[in-house]
């Protein structure tokens, strides 16, 4: 099964499993590894990593069971990483260390966007955007939003959202450096 999500680069290939294999393989991961009742909703993936590494059944604790959120599996601009949400939980993975994996700190993320001319995996939550690079976490804006990040579009190395400013009760326009997660302009203040 091919994925869209696949921009980058990789060394690995994934298979989003519909049930839980009745055979199961010699190494099986659930992240994170402290769930309780994991299974239940949860993202199944058949990963074969590059190389001689056997395949491995990776388990991804579900976050919300709601279509608003995303759920399925990325590329990462390090080859050898994999990203999956389930419901809202984000996961990356070390594909050839299976065990070494970060737990987006957004719970819910509530989209993901691939910028393969800025080589980052993007993470947007209720309030802010996290970047995801080659060597990990590259950053995170400040606040955006009292509720709801609108991301618009990408201009060269600028991203163009909206984010609800409480005190106004309407949504104001924000501008993000891609390459720092800075806030550029316009900032809340001149909308009021």
């Amino acid at each position: 099964m091919a994925f869209p999500q696949l921009a980058f680069p990789h060394s690995w290939e994934a298979e989003i499993l519909t049930q839980r294999p009745i055979i199961l393989p010699s190494h099986c991961y659930t992240y994170p590894r402290a769930a309780e009742e994991v299974e239940r909703g949860a993202l199944e993936v058949m990963v074969k990593p590059a190389g001689d590494a056997g395949k491995f059944l990776a388990t991804f604790a579900l976050g919300f069971a709601d279509p608003a959120v995303p759920t399925g599996v990325w590329s990462c601009p390090a080859a050898d990483e994999l990203c999956a949400v389930a419901g809202g939980y984000a996961y990356v993975v070390n594909t050839l260390e299976p065990a070494r994996f970060k737990h987006i700190a957004f719970r819910p993320v509530l989209e993901v966007r691939v910028l393969p001319e800025q080589k980052l995996l993007l993470f947007a939550g209720h309030h802010a955007l996290l970047a995801w690079g080659e060597q990990g976490e590259k950053w995170q804006t400040p606040r955006l939003s009292a509720e709801g990040v609108r991301i618009v579009e990408v201009r060269g190395n600028e991203l163009h959202g909206f984010g609800w400013d409480l005190i106004t009760d309407h949504e104001v326009p924000f501008i993000v450096d891609l390459w720092t997660g800075q806030r550029t302009g316009p900032h809340p203040d001149s909308a009021r």
